[in-house]
């Protein structure tokens, strides 16, 4: 009889954690910024219909790095959640906060007994009605769970683009400044001063959605014409 090969559980986690971090080394970045109007998620993605950002419930946004299969079952399991307990309950009590511990457990139950953990990192987003009540959560292959105060930066070039986005990030930033920032920040790997709106796929949480559009729901996707037209009426 053959003797199994022995592995330490130390070793075992390392070796998960390190395949994890290079998996979601190799994704386009993704920026998160709380600002004046609400809350902006831009994400370095050329695809018009695989999406790296996406709407859970009324205020709360999700962004992700990664494998897209992978995180794109963690966003329809998280409008799941959403949903049922909004009808359950109230739609008050579906919050980004609940949601981040939702996924938290899945990652982490995933980290420790699979053989294989998930190769994402998530954002979730809430927009408040000013912006000390914005709530930003990003949450990492093994389910760690941190409370991000104004913007978040997750993917291949992390710590380059927070850098430069936590450098010039302000409270006061509009939608229109939110996004320069945020593609500006994506092209500190490129030649360029800042990438075009077509190579970017971007959506708002606008704090003022009753009073704009009126309706609860804060969620809106950008084409690039959109964010041509922001840019250009803001420069």
């Amino acid at each position: 009889m053959t003797q199994q090969f022995y592995v330490s559980p130390e070793q075992l986690m390392k070796d998960r954690a390190d395949f994890a971090r290079k998996g979601i080394a190799r994704g386009r970045s993704v920026v998160v910024i709380s600002c004046a109007d609400g809350i902006a998620l831009i994400a370095e993605n050329p695809s018009p219909s695989l999406h790296k950002i996406g709407e859970i419930y009324d205020k709360i946004a999700f962004a992700a790095v990664g494998k897209y299969n992978e995180f794109e079952s963690l966003r329809q399991a998280g409008v799941r959640y959403a949903d049922v307990r909004g009808y359950s309950y109230d739609r008050e009590d579906v919050t980004a906060r609940g949601l981040a511990s939702v996924y938290a457990q899945s990652l982490g139950a995933v980290f420790t007994a699979e053989q294989k953990p998930f190769e994402v990192e998530l954002a979730v987003a809430e927009v408040g009605l000013a912006q000390e009540q914005d709530h930003l959560y990003r949450l990492t292959f093994d389910g760690s769970i941190a409370d991000e105060n104004g913007f978040v930066v997750m993917g291949g070039l992390a710590d380059q683009i927070s850098d430069v986005v936590s450098g010039a990030w302000e409270p006061e930033l509009g939608f229109a400044g939110a996004m320069r920032l945020a593609l500006r920040a994506l092209a500190t790997d490129k030649e360029a001063d800042a990438l075009p709106a077509t190579a970017v796929e971007a959506a708002v949480l606008d704090r003022a959605s009753e009073s704009h559009r009126g309706s609860r729901r804060a969620f809106r996707r950008l084409g690039p014409e959109d964010m041509t037209q922001l840019l250009t009426e803001e420069a």
